[in-house]
């Protein structure tokens, strides 16, 4: 929501990043801006070129940033929580807009979120972080389905559930240290129910669980036999 500068127009800031990363001339780099405005959904984009970004609405403001992203064909776009603060409905449109700009342009896309509707939507491969660790990682069905790691685990059960709607909701249990206080061993031992003396000592490597889904936990790895 705050990509644009208010004082600035879309179209400027636009057409700025593109004379600053490739050698075309300005006409050029406002054709191709009012092109990809086009490419975003965002009707009459002539118009919108020549607007501040307070004239546009948030979904609009969302599309246009995609497109001023995409503008120079990058081979991977890092998307870092693109979908926070839009209503499930533009959300929605926005994550469509994504999966086809992927297939047009041929690009991959490193997708950040907390957002796991998006995730299960959005992604092919899934990496959960915690604490700057990833913690578990692998194909997504695999690891929302079938989670490997207490973090992951504490995630999943935290959301709503739809099919029981007076159960309350589950918080993983405990607060997240600072990190400039790193708790030794593994990171999530601090909050984890299945903790173990060795988890305060060492901290657990990544171990296959199944095919191409990895997990760092010494009691699930130990419990499950993975290597």
């Amino acid at each position: 929501m705050a990509s644009f500068a208010p004082a600035i127009t879309i179209g400027d800031q636009m057409t700025e990043q593109l004379l600053l990363h490739m050698n075309i001339t300005k006409k050029e780099a406002v054709n191709i801006s009012v092109e990809m405005l086009e490419r975003v959904g965002i009707s009459d984009a002539s118009h919108r070129f020549k607007q501040y970004a307070f004239e546009l609405s948030g979904g609009m403001r969302q599309r246009a940033m995609i497109a001023m992203a995409l503008s120079t064909r990058p081979k991977l776009l890092i998307a870092d929580e693109p979908t926070t603060a839009l209503d499930v409905t533009i959300q929605a449109q926005v994550i469509d807009l994504m999966k086809d700009l992927v297939e047009d342009f041929g690009m991959g896309i490193i997708f950040i979120t907390h957002d796991l509707g998006v995730i299960a939507q959005m992604v092919d491969r899934v990496a959960v972080m915690y604490l700057g660790n990833i913690v578990e990682q692998g194909r997504v069905r695999d690891v929302i389905r079938d989670p490997v790691h207490p973090y992951t685990h504490g995630l999943l059960d935290a959301l709503p559930k739809l099919d029981d709607l007076d159960s309350p909701l589950t918080p993983v249990p405990g607060d997240i240290p600072s990190p400039l206080e790193r708790p030794n061993g593994c990171v999530f031992h601090t909050r984890c129910s299945l903790v173990e003396p060795q988890c305060s000592q060492s901290a657990p490597k990544m171990v296959e669980f199944a095919d191409n889904h990895f997990g760092a936990c010494f009691v699930e790895a130990e419990k499950q036999g993975a290597t």
